[in-house]
């Protein structure tokens, strides 16, 4: 989990992350700590956060601010809002706020919003990669398929193509538990977007086509089978 914490005052920020070592010591979790927007909106665009908690009353730039910078930058991240005035909660909707706490941060109130990130986290699969822009983060159920391309994959979702430095091999042993099947030495599909198979070829939900190696038809239709199969218990 990647979590930045973004409050003038240095002071706060590591006790919020002396509280989070604690809570979670087991857990595979990177904390950042920034003190300006302008700083935390860099480090977001060179990796994104799966959590930002954001002070409110900040110079320069204030956390509402702030936070609808971070919104467009990403969707899913969960920001919880750090104040001493409630008023500003009216606000927090429109930048889709998961909580508000109030200064100081009750270490039990941490500790039920990274519960409930972690929750979230868990029921959707996510994929991080690197681009040319940063990393980014990518939900499973988004991907329609994965191609080859030169030394780069091409991931495809409904809304766009993302390029990336790798080995189609490596997200096959990676994906391939998540309902990925490699269908053709160039292409790696999602098993729950085939909307149905054809010729020695395969048609996605998009109405995408793409070809089947005569090696993998059988274990294709015997993947998908097991897979609706699976779904429907």
């Amino acid at each position: 989990m990647r979590i930045a914490v973004c409050d003038d005052e240095q002071r706060f920020i590591c006790d919020l992350k002396k509280d989070l070592d604690e809570l979670y010591s087991s857990l595979d979790m990177i904390t950042d700590g920034y003190t300006s927007g302008e700083e935390l909106l860099k480090g977001f665009r060179r990796k994104a956060y799966d959590v930002v908690f954001l002070d409110i009353e900040m110079p320069e730039m204030d956390g509402i601010t702030l936070a609808g910078k971070i919104r467009e930058l990403s969707r899913d991240v969960c920001i919880v809002f750090l104040t001493g005035h409630i008023e500003y909660a009216i606000k927090g909707y429109e930048v889709n706020a998961l909580r508000y706490l109030t200064k100081p941060a009750d270490k039990q109130k941490i500790k039920e919003v990274i519960d409930h990130v972690l929750v979230k986290l868990e029921s959707s699969k996510t994929l991080w990669v690197k681009t040319a822009e940063g990393e980014q983060r990518i939900s499973l159920s988004d991907i329609l398929f994965i191609e080859a391309h030169n030394q780069n994959v091409i991931i495809s979702t409904a809304d766009e193509s993302i390029s990336v430095r790798g080995n189609i091999r490596d997200y096959e042993e990676e994906l391939s538990q998540y309902g990925f099947f490699r269908i053709h030495r160039g292409y790696l599909i999602s098993l729950p977007k085939v909307l149905r198979i054809g010729s020695k070829s395969v048609v996605l939900e998009d109405n995408t086509t793409l070809p089947v190696s005569r090696s993998k038809e059988s274990k294709l239709r015997d993947m998908l089978f097991s897979y609706v199969s699976k779904e429907a218990f």
